[in-house]
């Protein structure tokens, strides 16, 4: 299993939207998201900055990128772009993580 760790950057006045838009998840977001493998997602902001810490393991990596690539992913970057930073392609804004330590 691959453990993935980005930050990203969300606007200081989108938090509470932030929240209400991934509590309501889409059912074919949520599908996607399994279906190219990811599992054990969680999302953690830091309120004073707002960086957000998304965490998520995935059996392969390569797999699971190409879920950018999907319509249902590109309809929500779309959905999420006014409450982050983001590309051009409304994709977030993220910073990869080098994994440090580990403990199971």
């Amino acid at each position: 299993m691959v453990r993935i760790g980005q930050v990203m950057y969300l606007h200081k006045d989108a938090y509470a939207e932030y929240k209400k838009r991934h509590s309501e998840l889409w059912p074919e977001m949520r599908a996607a998201l399994k279906e190219y493998g990811a599992s054990n997602y969680s999302i953690f902001l830091n309120e004073a900055t707002g960086q957000t810490f998304a965490y998520l393991e995935v059996p392969d990596e390569a797999t699971y990128n190409k879920i950018a690539d999907t319509e249902v992913c590109k309809k929500w970057w779309r959905y999420m772009a006014p409450l982050m930073d983001t590309n051009p392609d409304n994709s977030p804004v993220t910073t990869d993580l080098k994994e440090m330590f580990h403990l199971d």
